[in-house]
């Protein structure tokens, strides 16, 4: 793929081959800081397709060396693995294998959704290699930030329908719908692993528990929230935050429960900021603000309501109603019935 970085591979302690990339500013001496994106299920190569990734990537490497991989399992790594370990320990070896097979001796961690809690693991065993941690979308307790309905019900389409899985979670759950970012997205998802993997990564998942390493962190850290009502509360992360040494939640404004989306610059500048300065920056509000009636609009929508049947259902007439979906379709970005409906259904 073109200006895409070289996939290098490094070797785990017990034998699996981890796909990683390393660019940005620093190669060699590590001039800038280092910034370890680490994964979720993932795929490194199909990621840099995706418009909003490699713009997130290209601003981190303005200021950071940015390194990404592929845990075991997924994308450029070994597929041939061992099921029955796909707990933190066997995360913490993909890890350390990049970091050692990549000269690094001290990093900056971004712990995002299933990779928090392999984050504060290794913040907690091997404080010296830690510099600061930024973490999105996980817990300690991994079950936590799976149970929300929304996300148990896409987690039993990896079972039934890969395929609809990986659409489904490119725009229910990662928040791109628009046409070229959601095919490259969904893209992304169905070529990260195969359905047996997945399935073996979520039933792991949930029983990844690293609350008793909490004390032990002394990594400054960034804890980031931005999730819906209908997801993630925001009480896991303020009890994350404070069972953590040196921590500072924020709440980002908008409800794409993904960063570098809604407001890439900022969310660019705050981490960037965070990494290299240890400060927090001012966070400001620029995602789509719905009224209240919008916002019941939009719910009786995603109910598959009619607009005569939303009508009926909030006492309004019809052409009411058609002026309510013209405002919300003009604020959310999107341009039919559907793409509204996958605004509404994102986590």
């Amino acid at each position: 793929m073109e200006n895409m970085p070289e996939v290098r591979f490094a070797r785990t302690a017990d034998g699996v081959r981890i796909g990683y990339q390393v660019f940005g500013p620093g190669p060699g001496r590590w001039r800038a800081p280092v910034l370890v994106w680490m994964p979720s299920l993932s795929n490194i190569v199909a990621q840099w397709r995706i418009p909003a990734m490699r713009t997130a990537y290209e601003g981190l490497a303005r200021d950071l060396t940015v390194v990404l991989y592929d845990g075991r399992g997924t994308g450029a790594s070994d597929r041939d693995i061992d099921l029955t370990d796909l707990g933190v320990e066997a995360h913490l070896l993909d890890l350390i294998a990049v970091l050692g097979d990549a000269g690094i001796e001290r990093a900056n961690l971004l712990g995002y959704y299933h990779s928090v809690a392999t984050a504060i693991a290794f913040a907690a065993r091997e404080p010296a290699r830690v510099g600061r941690m930024v973490l999105f979308g996980g817990a300690p307790r991994m079950r936590e930030a799976m149970l929300p309905a929304q996300t148990q019900a896409l987690l039993s389409l990896v079972d039934q329908d890969w395929s609809l899985f990986a659409d489904a979670a490119a725009t229910a759950w990662l928040g791109w719908d628009g046409a070229a970012s959601g095919r490259w997205t969904a893209e992304a998802f169905r070529t990260a692993t195969t359905p047996a993997i997945a399935h073996a990564w979520f039933e792991a998942a949930s029983r990844i528990d690293v609350t008793e390493d909490l004390s032990r962190v002394r990594a400054q850290t960034l804890v980031l929230h931005r999730q819906s009502s209908q997801q993630i509360p925001v009480e896991i992360f303020r009890r994350l935050t404070g069972a953590l040494r040196d921590a500072r939640l924020v709440e980002l404004p908008g409800t794409t429960p993904t960063l570098f989306l809604e407001d890439v610059a900022a969310d660019l500048g705050l981490v960037t900021g965070f990494v290299t300065t240890g400060r927090v920056g001012r966070v400001s509000s620029s995602g789509p603000v719905l009224t209240r009636r919008e916002q019941e609009v939009l719910q009786r929508l995603a109910a598959g309501d009619s607009n005569a049947e939303i009508g009926r259902s909030l006492g309004i007439a019809v052409h009411t109603v058609e002026r309510h979906l013209a405002n919300i379709y003009r604020k959310l970005g999107v341009a039919s019935r559907t793409a509204a409906v996958a605004h509404a259904l994102r986590p």
